[in-house]
């Protein structure tokens, strides 16, 4: 079982930063380290306008990250860190998709 390296993008890490609750925060970062282990299993992959991204849910749920994954190169990249709140401008996917130049 090989480990990845999780690397957030400077959109990614100014998500996490913009989580004002520390705890959430560490919860979050937690959860991101999961990733090292198995990235493709724990997320699920997304369709349409993402595919080739995975998502996977932190902190009680409520966060998601989207990420892609470097088999070759053993990296994650994470794109985004937000709440899922479907209809928002600020929902998480739809800010990936934003951010990935795709609609």
């Amino acid at each position: 079982m090989s480990t990845f390296t999780v690397e957030l993008n400077r959109d990614a890490e100014t998500d996490l930063l913009a989580i004002d609750d520390v705890r959430t925060r560490k919860a979050v970062s937690a959860g991101l380290l999961r990733l090292e282990v198995e990235p493709a299993k724990r997320g699920k992959p997304l369709g349409d306008a993402l595919a080739d991204h995975y998502s996977i849910r932190l902190a009680g749920q409520r966060y998601r990250a989207v990420y892609t994954v470097a088999v070759k190169q053993g990296v994650v990249t994470v794109v985004v860190i937000g709440i899922r709140k479907a209809g928002d401008k600020r929902d998480a996917y739809r800010l990936a998709s934003k951010r990935l130049g795709k609609r």
